[in-house]
């Protein structure tokens, strides 16, 4: 223990030195950087076909249509990431079913804030930019725009499970008076919807294997392959190993887009998958198909990829800024056409 410690303190001598040497600043302004989301959700629907989720659509809607009368209703839909929650959010929201309510649809950060939420949905209602700083100030402005409304809200991603702030949360939403409130709530927290639901939250299922099958088969162009007939097979077996996610489809269907049958069999019998099979941990499995994307890749854009760990979540990278820097550290080799100074 005595000679670890004294490597530490030469090691931190060191540490200490190039601090000097390079002018090192504590950075006083951390916590006042700001992020760009890039999860960030809307209500758009991509064009293409939903696969799997027709039936919980009619299920949520005849749900809600016994269950709204009058006041505040709420319908969690909970389940890990990846399962399609937002979508199935989406295909409620633009459903004919609520054409004749006001729409809102708010994507809520990791960070809760409450002013931020109420100023969204503020916006929305009354088509004019609100930056209202008091909490106060929101209530007013939302008793008045949801009074006597119908009034169809989706808050997506809410991750916040502090019951005091999804009390407020709540309250927020609920001082219109006469007002019809509908809010869909999706999160990853069986423990949060059942602390925001008034009536029964949904529990995402997981896709079938024809389903995941069908999503690898639209995102790898399938139908267009010569050698469809044997790789049918193959696909089938991988769409079991990852539980029915539909990202981890997504993801692995863009993967094997135009690679070869060898490929496809590597993918299959993958050491990946055996990283976990513990049915209480699904998400592991959407993990391993997103690290098979990265096993994949040649080396040269395993360092690329690997770089881009050194920025903070939800930074905003500038693409030919990350690129030089690329060059400089020697990960990509810059054309002939260009000197060093030049890049």
């Amino acid at each position: 223990m005595a000679k670890k410690m004294e490597k530490m303190r030469v090691d931190l001598e060191v540490i200490t030195d190039q601090h000097k040497k390079f002018k090192l600043m504590a950075d006083t302004n951390a916590n006042e950087l700001k992020v760009v989301d890039i999860r960030e959700t809307s209500s758009m629907m991509e064009a293409q076909i939903i696969i799997g989720r027709t039936g919980e659509r009619e299920k949520l809607l005849a749900s809600l249509s016994e269950s709204v009368t009058g006041g505040m209703t709420i319908l969690p839909i909970y389940g890990i990431g990846g399962l399609g929650k937002t979508t199935l959010a989406k295909m409620v929201y633009n459903s004919n079913q609520f054409k004749d309510y006001s729409q809102v649809w708010v994507y809520v950060p990791q960070i809760f804030d409450l002013k931020k939420i109420g100023n969204s949905v503020i916006s929305q209602l009354s088509e004019k930019e609100s930056r209202y700083t008091g909490v106060q100030m929101i209530q007013s402005s939302l008793s008045k725009l949801l009074a006597d409304k119908k009034i169809f809200i989706v808050l997506d991603d809410l991750w916040e499970d502090m019951e005091s702030h999804l009390d407020s949360l709540k309250a927020m939403l609920r001082v219109g008076k006469g007002s019809k409130v509908v809010v869909i709530v999706t999160t990853r927290d069986e423990g949060i919807a059942k602390k925001m639901s008034t009536i029964e939250p949904h529990k995402l299922a997981p896709l079938t294997g024809d389903m995941c099958w069908s999503i690898i088969e639209q995102k790898c162009d399938f139908e267009s392959r010569l050698d469809k007939e044997e790789l049918e097979q193959i696909g089938m077996e991988i769409t079991m190993k990852y539980k029915g996610v539909a990202l981890a489809a997504q993801s692995l269907g863009h993967m094997l887009h135009s690679v070869t049958f060898g490929e496809w069999e590597s993918v299959r019998n993958s050491h990946i998958w055996d990283v976990s099979t513990a049915e209480e941990a699904p998400s592991t499995h959407v993990l391993a198909s997103l690290r098979l994307s990265y096993s994949v890749m040649p080396p040269y854009l395993k360092l690329c990829f690997a770089y881009c760990a050194t920025f903070p979540k939800g930074c905003k990278i500038v693409k030919d800024d990350l690129i030089h820097q690329w060059v400089s550290l020697g990960f990509v080799e810059p054309p002939d056409v260009f000197s060093s100074w030049q890049l």
